[in-house]
C-alpha cells in the first residue's frame, strides 16, 4: 500500500504542477497569432460561471450527503463535483488559448475584486493537490486520512467555485 501511496502522490504532485503551468502559461505566456480569434469563446465565461456554480452546489450536497452517513452517494456526487471541475478546466484552458488575455475589471470596487482574484488564483492552484489527494483517500478507503484532509478541502474549493462566479459577475 505504501508504493501504491507513494506512486499516486508522485503523480497528483505531478499533474497538479502540469495544471499550474499550463493555466500560468495561458495567461502570461506567448501565443501563437494566429490562434486569437480563431474560434468564438465569447460564450464561455458563462459556462464556466455555470461549471462553478454547479460544482458549489454538489460540495454543498456532498457535504450533506456524509453528515447523513450516505457514503455510496456522497462518493457520487463527490465525483461529479470533481468531474464539473475539471470541465471549467478544460473550458477555461480553452478560453484562454484563443483569446487574448483576462478582461479588464472595470467596476468601482477595484480593491474588493483584486482580493477576491487573488485569493481565487492562489487557493486554485493549492486546491489541484488537494482535492486529488482526498479524492485519492476517499477512492482507496483510507477513510480517516480521507476524512482529515477533507476538513480542509471543502473550505477551500467551496471558497474558489464561490469566488470564480463571483469574479464573472464583476466582469460581466
Amino acid at each position: 500500500m505504501v508504493n501504491q501511496d507513494q506512486f499516486w502522490s508522485r503523480i497528483i504532485y505531478i499533474l497538479s504542477a502540469i495544471v499550474s503551468l499550463a493555466v500560468a502559461f495561458l495567461i502570461l505566456g506567448p501565443r501563437p497569432a494566429d490562434t486569437t480569434g480563431a474560434i468564438d469563446v465569447s460564450a464561455l465565461p458563462r459556462v464556466n460561471a455555470a461549471l462553478n456554480g454547479i460544482t458549489t452546489l454538489l460540495l454543498i450536497c456532498g457535504f450533506v450527503l456524509i453528515k447523513q452517513k450516505k457514503k455510496q452517494q456522497h462518493r457520487k456526487v463527490m465525483i461529479m463535483s470533481f468531474v464539473t471541475s475539471t470541465m471549467f478546466l478544460v473550458s477555461y484552458v480553452i478560453y484562454h488559448w484563443f483569446k487574448t488575455g483576462p478582461k479588464p475589471y472595470t467596476g468601482d470596487f477595484t480593491s474588493i475584486y483584486l482580493f477576491i482574484l487573488i485569493t481565487h488564483i492562489v487557493l486554485a492552484a493549492i486546491i489541484v493537490p488537494i482535492a486529488l489527494f482526498t479524492l485519492y483517500r476517499g477512492w482507496m478507503s483510507q477513510l480517516q486520512r480521507h476524512k482529515k484532509i477533507a476538513r480542509i478541502t471543502l473550505p477551500i474549493w467551496l471558497y474558489v467555485s464561490i469566488t470564480g462566479v463571483i469574479i464573472f459577475l464583476m466582469l460581466y
